[in-house]
């Protein structure tokens, strides 16, 4: 697991750590010396912040086309092909009928009555076999719906990752090693944000990390978001809630009650320049 003479875990280990691949002794020797060596901390931290960028940036799969007009024209075809299977046929049979007055008038009398019965049960079920394929319509729409919203929130992630205009700036701590780390891309014209952090502390319940963009017209620090690191310090933010058309001059880390605040609180934990859209 560890280079020659007991040194740097490999490459290989440490990106199968990142992906969660090790179990039980290697794990935990990983774990063990992560917590005595900087270099291959960074190492982790770089593999883990790639993997998350690489999954946002998954492509979307659109609903099959005439996926729709398929399903309904099988109904179709059931319903014609029930319909349209003709009786079985006897060769007729020569027979003498003896007429009973009195059962003709009984027979005359139930006839109107029997065939509104059967009408009756023929409504009926073709009102249940109505409903059967009104609730499956309704699954089916319910179901697009879903998939183009997630189609949408997929792409939109991907024109931010893309995109030439886009503010890439990497956060870096201003103390204590290990030192946290984060990276931050940015549409301005969108508002669209997404921030991915490193070997950051844990910090009291009460307590949580808040992300920060100084717009570069010098107006107050817009709040982008809490987040909390897991056991790693690995945490992200993925597309908060922002204002669109406002270019940033920096971003800012800071610690805040939980809930988030409205301004920053001092001091400034990370802190990173934005540069020129596009560079």
């Amino acid at each position: 697991m560890t280079g020659a003479g007991g040194g740097h875990i490999t490459q290989e280990d440490l990106t199968l750590y990142a992906l969660q691949a090790l179990e039980g002794q290697d794990a935990a020797a990983v774990r063990a010396h992560l917590q005595q060596c900087a270099e291959c901390r960074a190492a982790v931290a770089e593999a883990t912040g790639d993997l998350a960028l690489l999954a946002l940036t998954a492509e979307p799969q659109p609903v099959p086309a005439g996926a729709r007009e398929r399903f309904l024209k099988s109904i179709a075809d059931d319903t014609n092909s029930e319909s349209s299977t003709p009786a079985p046929t006897e060769a007729p049979k020569t027979k003498i009928v003896y007429i009973d007055r009195g059962s003709t008038r009984r027979v005359s009398y139930w006839a109107p009555r029997a065939a509104a019965a059967a009408l009756l049960v023929i409504a009926l079920g073709m009102g249940a076999e109505i409903m059967r394929l009104h609730s499956r319509l309704l699954e089916e729409t319910a179901q697009t719906r879903q998939l183009k919203e997630s189609n949408a929130r997929a792409q939109e992630v991907l024109d931010t990752l893309t995109a030439p205009a886009a503010q890439r700036v990497v956060l870096s701590a201003l103390k204590t090693p290990p030192a946290p780390s984060g990276r931050a891309v940015y549409l301005p014209s969108r508002g669209a944000l997404i921030f991915q952090a490193n070997n950051m502390a844990a910090l009291p319940a009460d307590k949580t990390y808040e992300l920060w963009v100084i717009p570069a017209n010098g107006s107050a620090p817009i709040p982008a978001g809490t987040f909390t690191p897991d056991a790693t310090g690995n945490a992200s933010v993925v597309m908060p809630p922002m204002p669109e058309g406002i270019p940033a001059k920096a971003f800012g880390v800071t610690i805040e009650k939980a809930g988030g605040s409205d301004t920053p609180t001092s001091p400034i934990l990370m802190a990173g320049a934005a540069p020129a859209a596009g560079e």
